[in-house]
């Protein structure tokens, strides 16, 4: 099996019948974080995450099922079910987590036109090595010590030609 992202809060999704992408938004947990060092806006998003109000602004533009006149009617976001989530693990709320190729179903679009360009992790630096207590370091990366990451003293020298 491939290595696949685990989607979180702020995840770019975009409908194949809208106009632009839309940001989601985890409201189905508020204790599992990934990718966040203070474990404060990266929550995990889970198979929960469905009826409305789930993203954003809510909407990906005009509508392309729901055409009007010469134009289309607003898409007002409403999410009946995830497809593609990660099956071996449930969280405590009974949802599954959300994975970088999951798609959702919207009852316009019918098929699972929604889908995650972006899943919304970034890379952080959670630890700065040469100033943590040598034993917290020790324990993560027991193959270097701190001494091994200082410096080494450069003592003066004269140079006689």
């Amino acid at each position: 099996m491939s290595s696949k992202y685990v989607v979180v809060q702020d995840a770019l999704c975009e409908c194949e019948f809208g106009d632009f992408p839309d940001k989601l938004k985890v409201l189905s947990q508020q204790k599992i974080y990934a990718n966040d060092n203070k474990a404060s806006n990266k929550l995990i998003a889970t198979t929960l995450e469905i009826g409305g109000a789930t993203f954003e602004k809510n909407t990906f533009g005009q509508c392309k099922m729901q055409p009007m006149g010469s134009s289309f009617k607003p898409c007002q976001i409403v999410i009946t079910q995830w497809e593609g989530s990660y099956e071996n693990v449930e969280l405590t709320n009974g949802g599954q987590i959300l994975l970088e190729d999951s798609k959702a179903i919207c009852p316009i679009g019918g098929s699972p036109c929604i889908s995650i360009l972006f899943h919304g992790q970034t890379n952080e630096q959670s630890i700065n090595a040469t100033t943590e207590n040598e034993e917290v370091a020790e324990q993560i990366n027991p193959l270097v010590s701190l001494e091994d990451l200082q410096a080494p003293e450069i003592e003066d020298q004269i140079i006689v030609s």
